[in-house]
């Protein structure tokens, strides 16, 4: 835990670490093989990335847990030792797929994980942005916000590919996350993380190409299938 105070982020609020080439370029080829040779079942598509769910499907009665694959699982042990989980191992990854253009609206994981998420980026870097709670207390789901997410923002951190970022603390329970969707990304000294990234820092920007995450995360609520379907 000591050694991990050097990727801790200090130009953000508690707790971001971050982590450059966490994998090798070797690894990260074979985790892209892996995740592009599964059946194609496994995909889920959605409006505006497609993605594959491991370990289960989280859900607020509880997930029914599933084996997590060998070559998955590698790495949440590998995430795991690292100690930020305390006495918790994860035992779910959300794979995501975005194309050059593609991201995800602001929005917050919420109760169903415990409040450590981590996440290794594959083929390609993106900007993970965050904001300032949406809802206030007086202010229902239904409503729209009184102001934009842009008047919101509160700082963004660079992922690069081969890196793995863990969010947790106020930045995962208080704030919202999100990408925006866009094909390039201005690279500045306003990126909280910058000096602790590997790219050039003469380069103002960065085009997209298409990135695979893994979002690795412990659901603490985990059911038996027969409990599930009501069986004894």
């Amino acid at each position: 835990m000591n050694e991990l105070e050097k990727y801790r982020v200090e130009q953000a609020p508690p707790t971001i670490y971050y982590i450059p080439n966490f994998i090798t370029k070797e690894e990260e080829e074979y985790l892209l093989h892996q995740v592009n040779s599964a059946p194609k079942p496994k995909w889920t598509q959605l409006s505006n990335r497609r993605l594959q769910n491991w370990g289960g499907l989280p859900h607020p009665k509880g997930m029914v847990a599933e084996e997590i694959p060998k070559w998955l699982k590698i790495y949440t042990e590998k995430v795991a030792a690292i100690g930020l989980y305390g006495n918790k191992h994860p035992n779910h990854v959300l794979v995501n797929e975005y194309l050059p253009g593609q991201g995800i609206m602001p929005h917050e994981d919420g109760s169903l994980f415990f409040p450590v998420v981590s996440t290794i980026s594959l083929g390609s870097h993106t900007l993970l942005e965050f904001y300032h709670p949406i809802k206030s207390e007086n202010q229902s789901c239904d409503e729209k916000p009184e102001t934009s997410f842009e008047d919101r923002f509160l700082t963004s951190i660079l992922l690069e590919p081969r890196s793995l970022v863990f969010v947790c603390d106020d930045m995962y329970r208080t704030y919202l996350h999100g990408i925006s969707e866009r094909t390039t990304d201005r690279i500045s000294e306003s990126i909280a993380n910058i000096d602790k990234c590997e790219i050039d820092k003469s380069v103002t920007e960065l085009h997209r190409t298409t990135r695979v995450s893994l979002t690795i995360r412990h659901v603490p609520r985990v059911l038996k299938s027969k409990i599930l379907f009501g069986k004894k």
